[in-house]
């Protein structure tokens, strides 16, 4: 089947997005396309037509009546409107990849519609990253790194006209599937770093909580090869 990565991309991480897509391509293996999912681009396209206001300096959802991280929070669910065929993974911008991303696809059984790690996370902390605001809904961060398979029949629910219309919590929570079509990846291929049990073992790490470019966020795991990696893309 073909394979296609997409990242999300927000305009005030930049660097995370460079990081994630140098270190992604560095430990490929085999050609995989790599893609930006930005906002800009699906309101471009027809695709993503959410409003979306600003509110005491927050992107606000309105459909959701909630507070949107980044852009990308629900305009990731169009990946495989995008990919249209084959295997689409989508990785939110702030991850630093450490291993070979074609052993993930190896792994992928066609029956499931989707694949992703089952985080059992209920935050604690009010605010994250930048001062947004850190939400609790169910399942979370179970959408920040996902495989969908394009052509599973299950995901002919998940229409343009559903990821414009209905609350964002639903779409993080895989409203459209039932449980037995959503497969579990290994933890670490989403290590949530801060969250997560502490283990070498990680092939992508995940500043869920902020990046390590952020006030207060220096000296967190993995941040030193974060800082590394952006100083490779700096220099090319």
């Amino acid at each position: 089947m073909k394979r296609s990565v997409w990242i999300g991309w927000d305009p005030r991480e930049r660097a995370a997005y460079g990081v994630a897509l140098s270190s992604l391509q560095r430990h490929l293996t085999e050609f995989i396309p790599v893609h930006a999912l930005a906002m800009a681009d699906l309101i471009k396209r027809g695709l993503y037509t959410r409003p979306t206001e600003n509110r005491d300096g927050l992107m606000w959802d309105v459909i959701s009546d909630a507070p949107m991280s980044t852009e990308h929070a629900c305009g990731r669910f169009l990946t495989p409107h995008l990919a249209k065929e084959g295997w689409a993974l989508f990785m939110d911008g702030d991850v630093l990849v450490r291993d070979d991303l074609s052993k993930l696809f190896d792994a992928l059984d066609p029956k499931h519609a989707v694949y992703c790690v089952k985080h059992d996370y209920e935050p604690s902390e009010v605010r994250k990253m930048d001062n947004q605001v850190q939400q609790a809904y169910a399942r979370k961060n179970w959408s920040s790194v996902m495989a969908f398979n394009v052509s599973h029949p299950a995901n002919n629910e998940l229409t343009i006209d559903l990821i414009n219309t209905i609350p964002g919590r639903d779409l993080h929570r895989f409203c459209w599937l039932e449980d037995k079509e959503i497969g579990s990846l290994h933890p670490r291929w989403n290590h949530l770093v801060g969250v997560s049990p502490e283990t070498d073992d990680v092939a992508v790490a995940h500043f869920t909580l902020g990046l390590p470019d952020m006030p207060g966020w220096a000296d967190q795991s993995f941040a030193d090869e974060w800082r590394a990696e952006h100083q490779l893309v700096r220099a090319a």
